[in-house]
């Protein structure tokens, strides 16, 4: 924020600019804010200018026999104390201060940056690389982009081949919620028909063979009743043991009659001949054919739409050249030539110039190594005067008389003392000059770009033009009131989003305008608007089918007297069964003495039983063959004409439904069918707005291209080693 404030603050040449209020605080902010680095940079001027000073007042001193220069000595009696102590002092704090923190420091931080600066072309290279990749690839994405057009033009021209089973199938399946039932009713009452046809001949041979086989089961019954009485007359059945059981026999041969009487029931050969004039015409054959005029709605629609499709079509090949022809209007070949033209230079220009940047840089290490080895150098003096003062030591001898080696580390000490005056204040100018400068770029460059800070200030309005309002937006579009900064751009390309999204690229060109999808899809939505299907000639059944349904309704089976039928139906055919009876018989038989009566009564017994089994079982299936015809009958004839009546009137329903109010049906279909081929544009269009905005040109080497610069170059390489 203070650095954003005295940009924008305007300081002018006079005197009053500064003294005004405004400017005042800003300065003291300022003054506030770098306090630190001022007072660090006062210190080292300081002993910049004090040092040499020093070092010449103590030189002066000692030239005039003062400062140790006077060859003279007093003893004291801490002076062994007092001399090792300044050993101990002058050794550990030459070992700490200088050779570990100094020394290696700056030997390490001497190489790093070394290292770091050579190690940047590669770093550089990738990131010309990537930036290469990123024009290149961008027209490849743009052209593959236009050309997935034609998977969606291939789409709905499948749909537009599969008119009759998308489109027609769907008209006809709307029109079967009622059709279908109706055709069905209509089939089913055919089947009805043959069904009664068969019923009604079914009860005609029934009944004409029960009353065949009742006069005979009659005669039968009654020539075994005469025999059986003939039987009982014998003078046998006068016997008392036999009296009793004639007697019995004689009693029940009454029950041996027929019970019913088939030969007063109504014919039904009237209404046979009616139903077989119904059936002439084939009911069933006709429903058929409307079945199959209904199943053709599909073929129908395919042959009335062939025009309207081939005229859409053409529209679809068309809207395939416009997009190709428009991609070609846009100024993105140009913009990314023009890009890679620049990319080359630059890529050329940073590759002739690495070689002298190492070159000097080489220089650099250089001059800070001959620093580092003055250090070492007054280090040696230091450690040399230290120890041959220690080893030439003699408490008795006078600096007079002093050895060679005693006298020789005084010399190394006083060399070390003389190279750190002459030295020092140049160590202490390096030091001053790179530690103000790495920690002013590391507070107001580095940790702002780590934060983001940094663009928020670049992005101030009028900060770096003082007639636009977004600076980015007035380079790019020539339009500074477009909200475009730094940190958004920034932002956006450190998340890999494409540039066009990045850059707000949509005021140099409106990609929304071109992929306008009315813009493409209208004339193909007209086109399929005036789809016309015309299904009158849809007959579901005409007019000799129906008149045959109403013939039938006529042919006078409601007329039958069921329940003659079904009374006589209900009962057996003999009073007696003759199995029972005949058993019966046979027992009564065994009771008698054994002789001509028993033996005779038993023959007649065996009479019975094939009587029954010949006569009176074929006469029960014939019975209830009746049965199940009159039956049959009785639930076809059950309100028929109001069935008949229903069948028509929902076959004329359904036959309404396709001559007049199919149009609503086939206008809603089809406009659920061209939904579905506009909806393929649609989704093609929002897939290629969502691949430009987020894939297409994604800026993320943009993006790497300034951390490489700022957070890696000049934060990590450069200001950390400084």
């Amino acid at each position: 924020d203070l650095i954003r404030k005295l940009a924008q603050q305007k300081f002018g040449n006079t005197q009053g600019d500064y003294q005004k209020p405004e400017n005042v605080v800003l300065t003291l902010q300022a003054i506030y804010y770098e306090i630190g680095f001022i007072v660090s940079a006062a210190l080292g001027l300081l002993f910049i200018l004090l040092l040499p000073l020093v070092g010449l007042c103590f030189c002066m001193c000692r030239c005039c026999d003062n400062c140790g220069g006077e060859m003279h000595q007093r003893q004291k009696k801490n002076a062994d104390c007092q001399r090792s102590c300044f050993a101990t002092f002058l050794f550990v704090a030459s070992l700490i201060i200088r050779q570990v923190v100094g020394v290696l420091c700056a030997y390490a931080a001497n190489q790093h940056l070394t290292n770091q600066v050579r190690g940047a072309k590669k770093l550089v290279n990738s990131n010309f690389k990537d930036l290469k990749i990123f024009l290149n690839d961008t027209p490849a994405q743009i052209d593959y982009l236009v050309s997935q057009y034609n998977t969606t033009k291939n789409k709905a021209l499948s749909d537009l081949n599969n008119v009759g089973p998308l489109l027609g199938s769907r008209v006809q399946d709307q029109l079967a919620k009622e059709v279908r039932p109706a055709l069905d009713a209509a089939l089913t009452m055919a089947g009805a028909i043959r069904e009664t046809k068969e019923a009604l001949e079914n009860v005609s041979v029934s009944v004409e063979v029960l009353q065949e086989g009742t006069e005979r089961l009659h005669a039968n019954l009654t020539d075994v009743k005469m025999h059986l009485s003939n039987t009982l007359s014998d003078s046998a059945c006068t016997a008392a043991q036999a009296a009793s059981t004639c007697n019995i026999i004689r009693n029940s041969l009454n029950q041996l009659n027929i019970n019913a009487n088939f030969s007063g029931l109504p014919g039904v050969s009237s209404q046979l001949a009616k139903v077989n004039d119904v059936l002439r015409i084939d009911l069933s054959s006709l429903v058929q054919k409307g079945y199959a005029a209904f199943n053709d709605t599909p073929d129908l629609v395919v042959n009335q739409t062939r025009n309207i499709l081939s005229d859409i079509k053409s529209v679809l090949e068309s809207i395939g050249s416009n997009i190709t022809n428009f991609t070609k209007t846009l100024p993105v070949q140009k913009i990314l030539a023009d890009l890679m033209v620049y990319l080359t230079q630059s890529e050329a220009y940073v590759q002739d110039y690495f070689p002298v940047v190492e070159q000097y840089d080489f220089y650099r290490w250089l001059g800070c190594l001959i620093l580092c080895c003055m250090l070492v150098l007054i280090l040696v003096f230091y450690y040399l005067g230290l120890l041959c003062g220690t080893c030439g030591y003699d408490k008795h001898a006078s600096p007079t008389t002093r050895g060679c080696i005693s006298n020789t580390g005084g010399n190394f000490l006083m060399a070390g003392v003389g190279f750190s005056f002459l030295f020092s204040w140049v160590l202490m100018s390096v030091v001053v000059l790179t530690f103000v400068t790495g920690g002013n770029v590391e507070k107001l460059v580095c940790e702002p770009f780590e934060d983001k800070t940094l663009f928020k200030v670049l992005d101030t309005p009028y900060l770096l033009n003082k007639h636009w309002k977004n600076y980015l937006s007035g380079i790019l579009f020539k339009n500074p009131n477009i909200n475009l900064t730094f940190e958004k751009v920034y932002s956006d390309c450190k998340e890999n989003k494409g540039i066009y999204t990045s850059l707000h690229l949509e005021h140099l060109f409106n990609i929304n305008e071109f992929l306008n999808i009315s813009m493409y899809t209208e004339d193909v939505a007209l086109k399929i608007e005036h789809i016309q299907i015309n299904l009158s000639k849809i007959i579901l059944l005409d007019e000799i089918g129906k008149e045959n349904l109403l013939n039938f309704s006529s042919s006078g089976i409601e007329g039958i007297n069921f329940a003659a039928y079904l009374t006589e139906i209900n009962k057996s055919v003999t009073k007696v069964d003759l199995l029972s009876f005949a058993n019966d018989l046979e027992a009564r038989a065994d009771q008698l003495p054994k002789g001509a009566l028993e033996n005779a009564l038993k023959g007649h017994a065996n009479n019975i039983r094939m009587i029954h089994n010949q006569q009176v079982v074929p006469l029960e299936q014939a019975m209830s063959t009746l049965n199940q015809s009159i039956r049959l009958l009785k639930r076809t004839s059950s309100e028929l004409t109001v069935k008949v009546k229903n069948v028509i009137s929902a076959v004329n329903a359904a036959q309404h439904l396709i001559n007049n109010n199919a149009s609503l049906v086939i206008v809603q279909e089809t406009k659920k069918y061209m939904d579905t081929i506009v909806g393929y544009f649609e989704q093609y269009v929002e897939w290629v707005k969502e691949s430009i905005s987020m894939e297409v040109a994604a800026c993320k080497p943009i993006a790497n291209v300034i951390d490489t610069a700022v957070d890696i170059f000049l934060c990590s390489y450069v200001t950390d080693s400084l």
